[in-house]
């Protein structure tokens, strides 16, 4: 998108990224925030704030290594007008940017990226290294596809209307969308726009989740009638993907530690039209031992680094650290252990995270069938990025014997 030059925009940017980079806010929650304040900024307005937030925050580690020097709360317009010099664009005549050398910019630009992939492409050097222990040459083509923009993906809710009816729904509201054929209830949008002020979705016809995550609750081979639990079901995305592949019929228990996922949950289940879903808050142990052996079905979509849904989140390069991923592993071996109880015999269960990294993924299913011979691998899928052009997902479908 070609530069806007208004300075109240470049202020609604350089605020974002300021609670982004120093305060450990979310992007998505902070750019919602900054256009929600701002209510006359018009479309165009919008989308440059949007791509221009994303881009910077995504681009990071090389906009600094062009600056010769780290983001701080004071350089934030010398970082912004940096990034736009690399895009070959004419920056406004500001005292901001007055300091700003576009031949020093490149010049540093190119002696900082022609040697270095990981500053080239934009990730902290502790997460390259990781990724090339654990994925080899395939690394690098998977952080190449996190530095591509995320395409807006629907599911259509199949308790209210079908993939046809809905795109014929949305054209009518002026949205044009594609039909993702490996994926039975996906549509993409042409273009970026607001779905959330559409009818269609206050009537429920449709949640966003990406095509990769919709592949999740088919996985768990679940039928109308059964007894399902969602154990880290979050605000509900695949809670409510299982009670359309359920028609509605058997029961669905969503189950979470945090009790404000669950409320956003039963809102979303309302507008959906999801009637067999009921919400606990795993708050005791007591909540697991009340389910253990009576669960048809179980799906554990663990807590993990994140690394396969990058595109999506780029702000997550920069709060991660390879501590909380060594603390989220124990965490995911903890919740097999534990959770794994609720699955009677006969029953399955599926351990999912939206992980690229073998060590969160095949080498925990690994470890967990050692310890727990009652479970049997039927089949396990790994979803990447450079290869599907979606999130990234990992997940392992186990029976109990």
């Amino acid at each position: 998108m070609k530069l806007l030059p208004y300075k109240n925009l470049f202020i609604g940017i350089t605020d974002t990224l300021n609670q982004v980079f120093f305060h450990n806010k979310y992007a998505d929650r902070e750019l919602e925030r900054t256009l929600k304040s701002n209510p006359k900024w018009g479309s165009k307005d919008r989308g440059f704030i949007a791509e221009t937030v994303y881009d910077t925050v995504r681009w990071k580690r090389m906009i600094e290594a062009s600056m010769g020097k780290d983001v701080a709360e004071d350089n934030l317009w010398e970082f912004v007008g940096t990034w736009f010099v690399l895009q070959d664009e004419k920056l406004p005549f500001w005292d901001e940017f007055k300091k700003l050398s576009p031949k020093e910019i490149l010049k540093r630009n190119h002696a900082a990226t022609d040697k270095n992939f990981a500053v080239r492409e934009s990730i902290p050097q502790w997460m390259h290294d990781l990724g090339e222990k654990e994925l080899g040459n395939q690394w690098k083509k998977e952080v190449e596809a996190m530095n591509i923009p995320a395409p807006t993906v629907l599911r259509v809710n199949t308790l209210k209307i079908d993939r046809k009816g809905l795109k014929n729904e949305l054209r009518q509201e002026r949205i044009d969308t594609e039909v993702l054929s490996k994926f039975p209830d996906a549509l993409q949008l042409k273009e970026k726009t607001n779905v959330f002020r559409t009818h269609s979705f206050k009537d429920g016809f449709f949640e966003i989740q990406d095509a990769g995550s919709q592949l999740i609750s088919p996985y768990l081979n679940v039928k109308p009638g059964m007894r399902v639990v969602d154990a880290c079901a979050g605000a509900g995305g695949k809670t409510l993907h299982l009670a359309a592949l359920m028609e509605n019929k058997g029961q669905i228990y969503s189950l979470d530690i945090h009790e404000w996922k669950l409320l956003e949950l039963k809102k979303r289940a309302k507008r959906a039209g999801a009637q067999n879903i009921q919400t606990k808050v795993i708050d005791s142990t007591k909540v697991i031992k009340k389910l253990e052996g009576t669960a048809d079905r179980l799906l554990i979509d663990a807590p993990c680094s994140g690394l396969g849904v990058i595109s999506r989140n780029p702000d997550a390069k920069w709060k991660l650290s390879l501590d909380f991923i060594e603390s989220i592993q124990k965490e995911q071996e903890k919740i097999l252990n534990d959770y794994c109880k609720m699955v009677k015999s006969g029953g399955a269960m599926v351990y999912a995270t939206c992980s690229i990294l073998p060590s969160e993924n095949q080498l925990q299913v690994e470890k967990f069938l050692k310890n727990h011979p009652e479970f049997k691998l039927v089949r396990e899928k790994q979803i990447l990025p450079s290869q599907s052009g979606f999130d990234g997902f990992y997940m392992a479908y186990m029976e109990k014997v």
